[in-house]
């Protein structure tokens, strides 16, 4: 990169960093209490189909009405995706997932009811004001089968939705641990949006690839060129400890006090990207 180019894109960077540790202090949400999202992630009972339907009936007691919740049918499914609607003043949009389904060892309380559990608190979290960004929050069905519910809507998403969509964040595999981010199969722009709020809030996070393990909902939009973001807290510790898909994935298994310190984090995030989601990106250099 010539000189000149080289020193105006740092230039931009630094003023980048600027302006998102400014905006990063005048974020505001609204954080349900630990009581209330524990209450929530004890809901875990049941199978796929009682955990959609009470997913559903969470955003329902969250304030999500009739008019904005729906069920989505998925082909290849028996089950919908769940999805909340909290309109914006643009078209620009958010998208928060997680994928609500189990698999028939264990209780599914970390894979993933510790992820779809947290949506309902996460849209209280961000309906306080009126936001530039309509929020899309979805329980995704059959991830466990090959994120049957995630690929089928980022597949039927027009190229105008597409364009629209500024962040897609995903949730899979909490609270066995602080927060993590898988950073290879993240957005650079996001995990630093992430990073400088995790800051403000003196919050751990840190980058924890999972890319030998498996795949997660987030995938399904990275094939539509959507910037995405997996949060997650898998350790070598945590993997070693055979918990996922066996039957010591159960509610003994979560560390609560770093479960709530995650939504503390995800909460004040998924705040602050209205406000920087849509800030121009760099333009590239040859």
């Amino acid at each position: 990169m010539p000189q000149s180019r080289l020193c105006a894109a740092a230039a931009t960077a630094i003023l980048l960093h600027t302006w998102i540790v400014a905006t990063a202090e005048k974020v505001r949400f609204s954080l349900v209490s630990r009581e209330g999202v524990e209450a929530r992630l004890r809901k875990y009972t049941g199978d796929n189909k009682q955990r959609e339907a009470t997913l559903k009936q969470m955003f329902t007691e969250a304030g999500c009405d009739g008019q904005h919740i729906s069920e989505q049918p998925v082909k290849g499914s028996k089950l919908p995706n769940v999805i909340c609607f909290l309109p914006g003043s643009s078209d620009k949009v958010i998208i928060v997932g997680a994928h609500f389904d189990r698999v028939s060892e264990g209780d599914g309380v970390v894979d993933n009811w510790s992820g779809a559990s947290l949506l309902p608190s996460l849209y209280e979290a961000v309906k306080i004001e009126p936001r530039k960004h309509t929020y899309i929050f979805i329980g995704f069905t059959d991830e466990e089968k090959g994120l049957v519910g995630s690929r089928f809507y980022a597949r039927q998403m027009t190229k105008e939705q597409v364009a629209a969509t500024d962040a897609m964040v995903n949730m899979d595999t909490l609270g066995l641990a602080p927060s993590e981010v898988w950073a290879t199969h993240s957005d650079k722009r996001l995990i630093g949006a992430l990073a400088s709020i995790a800051k403000q809030l003196n919050v751990p996070i840190a980058g924890v690839n999972v890319d030998k393990i498996g795949s997660s909902d987030a995938e399904s939009f990275a094939e539509r060129n959507i910037p995405r973001i997996t949060v997650h807290s898998l350790t070598q510790e945590t993997w070693n400890a055979g918990i996922l898909h066996t039957s010591k994935d159960k509610l003994s298994a979560m560390r609560l006090e770093d479960y709530y310190q995650t939504y503390r984090l995800l909460a004040a995030y998924v705040a602050y990207l209205d406000q920087i989601a849509d800030i121009p990106q760099e333009p590239m250099t040859h």
